[in-house]
This record gives C-alpha cells, sequence and structure tokens, in this order.
C-alpha cells in the first residue's frame, strides 16, 4: 500500500508539472533577445512522453505478488538461478554511467549533441539528482527484501534507474543527429537491468520500475530547465524581463535580458 500510494504522487507531481509548463507557457519574439544569444533549450518536454515511464512504474510495482502479476518476480528468480547458478560479475557497476559518459567522449571527439558541454553537464547532474531524489527515498519507505537477502532496499532498481536515466540523456542530446545514439544507450541501460536479476540483487519488478523512474527523472531535468531557462514575467507596462542559466567556461550563474 505505501509504495502504491507513492507511485500515485510521484506521478501527480510529473504530470502537475507538466500541465503548469503549458499552461503558463507564452510566444517570445526573438528579435529582442537574438543579439544576446541566449543559450538553447534543452529539449522539448510533453505529457506523452511520461506514459511510458508511468506503464513501467506501474508495472514494476504490481510484479511483486499481487493478483495481477502473482509470483512473477518468484518464477524469474528461479528460472534464472536455475540455468545460472553461479553467475556473478561487477560490469553493471560501471555499466550505469555509460550512456551519460558517452555524451562527454562524443563531443570529446567532436560530434557535438544539442547543448554545449556546459549545459550538458547541468542537464545530467540534474537528471541523476533528481533520480536519486525519488529513488532513494522510495527504497527505504517500501522496504522491500532483496533477492539474495542482504538487505531491504531492493525496490527500485537504483542502478537501473541510473542507467536509463542517463540512457534518455544520451537519446535527447543526440537523436537529431542519428537515433542509433539512443539506441545504444537503451541497450546498455537494458543489459544493466538483466545483469543486477543474473547478480541475484533485484527483482523484475525493481529492474522495470527502476527503468521508469530513470527516464522520467531525465525527463523532469530537462522540463525543470526549460523552465528556468525561459522562465519570464511581464510588469505592468508590457515589458518583458527574462532570466536564464549562464555558462561561460568554468563560470556559471544567471542571465537577465529586459526589453522596454
Amino acid at each position: 500500500m505505501k509504495k502504491i500510494i507513492f507511485l500515485g504522487l510521484c506521478f501527480s507531481l510529473s504530470f502537475s508539472l507538466l500541465a503548469q509548463q503549458d499552461s503558463t507557457g507564452s510566444v517570445v519574439d526573438s528579435a529582442h533577445i537574438r543579439p544576446l544569444q541566449l543559450p538553447a533549450s534543452g529539449s522539448p518536454v510533453r505529457l506523452k512522453q511520461f506514459i511510458a515511464p508511468a506503464a513501467l512504474i506501474a508495472f514494476g510495482g504490481l510484479a511483486d505478488g499481487t493478483n495481477l502479476f502473482k509470483g512473477l518476480n518468484q518464477t524469474t528468480k528461479n528460472e534464472i538461478v536455475e540455468d545460472h547458478p553461479a553467475f556473478g560479475t561487477h560490469i553493471d557497476n560501471m555499466l550505469e554511467y555509460t550512456p551519460g559518459l558517452a555524451v562527454f567522449a562524443l563531443r570529446g571527439l567532436g560530434i557535438k549533441g544539442k547543448n554545449t558541454l556546459g549545459h550538458e553537464a547541468i542537464l545530467y547532474a540534474m537528471s541523476l539528482g533528481i533520480n536519486a531524489a525519488l529513488v532513494t527515498p522510495l527504497k527505504h519507505l517500501t522496504n522491500v527484501e532483496r533477492p539474495d537477502g542482504s538487505n531491504h532496499l531492493s525496490f527500485p532498481s537504483g542502478h537501473t534507474s541510473t542507467a536509463f536515466a542517463s540512457a534518455e540523456f544520451l537519446r535527447r542530446e543526440y537523436k537529431d543527429i542519428s537515433p542509433w545514439y539512443g539506441i545504444g544507450g537503451y541497450a546498455v541501460a537494458a543489459a544493466t537491468g538483466v545483469l543486477r536479476m543474473f547478480n541475484n540483487r533485484h527483482w523484475l519488478g525493481d529492474v522495470v520500475a527502476g527503468a521508469g523512474f530513470g527516464i522520467a527523472s531525465t525527463n523532469l531535468a530537462y522540463l525543470c530547465y526549460n523552465k528556468l531557462h525561459i522562465g519570464q514575467k511581464k510588469d505592468g507596462q508590457g515589458n518583458t524581463t527574462y532570466f536564464y542559466p549562464a555558462v561561460s567556461g568554468r563560470s556559471y550563474g544567471l542571465g537577465l535580458v529586459k526589453n522596454f
């Protein structure tokens, strides 16, 4: 019950943030701000992009023994242990950040993504921060025992959520160049989740829900970034003030433009 209530709160928060963005958005006359070359937009975020993560989280939350998916977690574990009783690897500990680091590696090779290096760093940090803020408290709240019995921090999978947050970050930054970057990132993220199960560290539901939280975290990061970037406020005379994050080398700050 605690798990279902928490998931409902997460969905409500995500959708309310998105609805707020749609209701407060306005058309901006770019002629006034073009000479100042404001930073590029993070990437558009729409309601439909939260449907798949919500479905994954819901499935993962229901796979722990409900009537709908009764015994699915245990059945999956039994099949893995039966087919691979001596399996063990630490590769999953390295794979979770691989898609995100690939963004910066590609830039180092001269293949630039959607945003500048500074803004990519901000977006990735926001994505990982949001992911940790969602997943870590939920692990303690749900108190699900791991398959190996080591502790009660199984749901959701933190490695998997980080991997899928990184994969979605890679996809968003390079989707306009080639879809294969995103496909590769998601393949690595999926491998991370599978290895967590094969290492007997997580149930199937933990991994599926972790994927949903990871994708949603990156979408929320871009949503928050866009709201900060294009935030605007009109005064009583119809003048407009713009606030946006400013990045120059190793310096970070807040820029302001006022149109009269």
